[in-house]
């Protein structure tokens, strides 16, 4: 079995546990602080793996510039406003009909930006898929109360979307060539170009420097800022940006089952039947056309 057939299933296996430890982070520290250390770990750990494997770092200055910027719009920027806005007050199940704007925003970005070529499967499925998230969590959105949540915290949801939506573009059409390994690490340095003040302007950079707190991170960074994240630039680097976004829809009805067993959180008929939805506009999005004989 090729790593091309395994990483999408695998990167949706590993991304979708970044929200059970998000929850997690929140019972020993800050969210942008939390953030902070876990990218500062990543950075040390992805040098220690770039000098032991001898890795080529970009030959000039604008590969190093476009590897740091993608990582401020995908890590930083992305991560940041998600884990802030939901510290503000945000539903964790709203935030998951929010973050099912990414494949739509992406796939017509795409189009229009790097000239991706959709066919009209591929555009159902994206479609197809955002409801099947709509399905999954709109019962639990319908019962929260409007009045409880800060309309700023939910612009700044919304606005991570266009950021890691921006960042997948520039990173497809821009960060082209060069060692993935390299890449994060320079992304991650961009990414505590972010966070860093952020952090200290926003929060006290209270951290519970606990047992918990250390599995936390040990699982965020091995799990998920390396091993999730190196298969995202990798799907990104070898197939169609719209394809890979479409695989964020997988997460939310995912995170919700990986909740319902470490939390206990209720599974109800309706996420199960999106999550089977989605799956249908997943499978659409990614499968593989058939060319019109010339």
């Amino acid at each position: 079995m090729t790593l091309a057939r395994i990483a999408p299933v695998l990167f949706v296996l590993l991304w979708s546990t970044g929200w059970v430890s998000a929850k997690y982070a929140t019972f020993f520290a800050d969210p942008l602080t939390f953030l902070v250390v876990r990218y500062g770990t990543a950075v040390v750990l992805f040098y220690i793996v770039c000098r032991v494997g001898g890795v080529s770092w970009p030959k000039d200055r604008a590969g190093w510039m476009h590897a740091i910027i993608s990582g401020m719009f995908l890590h930083g920027l992305y991560l940041g406003m998600v884990w802030w806005a939901i510290g503000q007050g945000v539903p964790a199940a709203l935030s998951g009909i929010i973050a099912g704007l990414q494949p739509l925003m992406t796939g017509v970005a795409a189009a229009y930006l790097i000239g991706e070529d959709l066919s009209a499967s591929q555009r159902l499925g994206l479609v197809i898929g955002f409801l099947g998230v709509g399905i999954a969590v709109l019962p639990k959105v319908l019962v929260i109360d409007a009045s409880t949540i800060p309309a700023y915290a939910v612009a700044v949801n919304v606005l991570a979307m266009v950021c890691v939506t921006a960042g997948t573009i520039y990173q497809k059409r821009l960060v082209k060539e060069g060692d993935l390994r390299a890449v994060a690490t320079l992304q991650y340095v961009g990414a505590l170009i972010v966070t860093v003040p952020a952090a200290v302007a926003l929060e006290n950079l209270h951290v519970d420097w606990s047992l918990g707190f250390f599995a936390t991170l040990a699982w965020s960074v091995i799990g998920i800022s390396m091993g999730a994240i190196a298969l995202l630039l990798y799907l990104i680097r070898h197939g169609d940006v719209s394809k890979a976004a479409s695989l964020i829809y997988l997460v939310p009805p995912l995170a919700a089952l990986e909740a319902a067993i470490a939390f206990g959180e209720e599974l109800t008929v309706p996420m199960m039947v999106g999550t089977c939805v989605v799956m249908v506009g997943v499978y659409l999005t990614n499968r593989k056309t058939v060319s019109a004989p010339e």
